[in-house]
């Protein structure tokens, strides 16, 4: 598993592809620029709202953008996965051989490693409990000062009130599945302290559809953090938010036990959680992030 959304399992709108992207046209990629991988078995494992992905052979696969808007954020995982993945504590998707553009395909590609496993969303969140600490430092490690050329996010990383209009959007449009007190919970992290440290690296979207683990029951481990493609640098609080997509009270308490970050950073990552849960929670039942919204909700509306 590279971290993509199953193929569209719920009857999920994803946006329209650019180029139609086949298992003969990656043949063909291959053929001509890593002929030695040209002969590997190919599967089609994920058609995402970025990128499409095959599994190539038993250890890697190809990751193809099929949209336009989605092709920069493959060139920033291309440049700086490598970089990065020495440094952290558990495996990432970093770029073993790169694909350029070519009559017929006109984006940038990669081939990268293979992680068996099953999609995090996929476990309960108290299953999900038995990662926590190792999620904490994970990205405690991955949380250091960027450098000046990292890449810009306009929707992670930045200050919670430019998703204030969204979040109204949505809230005043939709018939959520949990009421609760959501306006006040987002204007609290409003309200919150400002970020006022450098711009540290983040994941982007570290929820639990990008963590690959092991398909056994009880207390889930990581086998892999997947899809870097919002990889940016800002405010850690829109990462950290995630804690309440993936664990119960008990889980993120391990999991903040392994960060060292102050009350307001924690009261803008919660302001946080509720713009990405409600996001979840209001798509299609049988989405893999329908539950993790739906569980994130319960536990912000409980205080947990």
């Amino acid at each position: 598993m590279t971290g993509e959304h199953p193929e569209n399992p719920a009857g999920t709108d994803i946006p329209a592809h650019d180029v139609e992207i086949t298992g003969a046209l990656i043949r063909s990629l291959l053929a001509e620029q890593h002929p030695d991988l040209a002969d590997l078995e190919l599967r089609r494992v994920a058609n995402g709202w970025d990128n499409v992905v095959y599994r190539l052979g038993d250890e890697l696969a190809v990751r193809l953008p099929r949209r336009a808007s989605a092709h920069q954020l493959l060139i920033n995982e291309v440049r700086w996965l490598p970089f990065l993945a020495p440094r952290l504590p558990l495996p990432i998707p970093a770029v073993v051989r790169r694909g350029r553009p070519v009559a017929g395909y006109p984006y940038h590609w990669a081939v990268v490693p293979w992680f068996d496993g099953v999609s995090a969303a996929s476990r309960t969140a108290a299953e999900r409990d038995g990662y926590a600490a190792d999620l904490g430092r994970f990205l405690r490690a991955l949380h250091v000062p960027a450098p000046a050329d990292a890449p810009r996010n306009p929707v992670r990383g930045v200050a919670l009130a430019t998703r204030a209009s969204a979040f109204d959007q949505r809230l005043s449009a939709a018939v959520l599945p949990v009421d609760g007190p959501w306006r006040e919970i987002f204007q609290a992290g409003l309200d919150a302290t400002p970020y006022q440290g450098p711009p540290l690296w983040l994941h982007g979207d570290p929820h639990p559809h990008n963590l690959v683990v092991a398909p056994d029951s009880g207390p889930a481990r990581i086998a892999a953090v997947a899809d870097f493609g919002d990889i940016t640098a800002g405010d850690p609080a829109s990462d950290l938010a995630v804690s309440w997509l993936h664990f119960t009270a008990a889980g993120r308490e391990a999991f903040r036990a392994e960060l060292r970050h102050d009350d307001g950073t924690w009261i803008r990552a919660r302001g946080w959680a509720v713009h990405y849960a409600l996001l979840m929670a209001l798509l299609p039942v049988g989405d893999p992030l329908h539950e993790v919204g739906v569980h994130a909700l319960h536990d912000l509306r409980d205080g947990a």
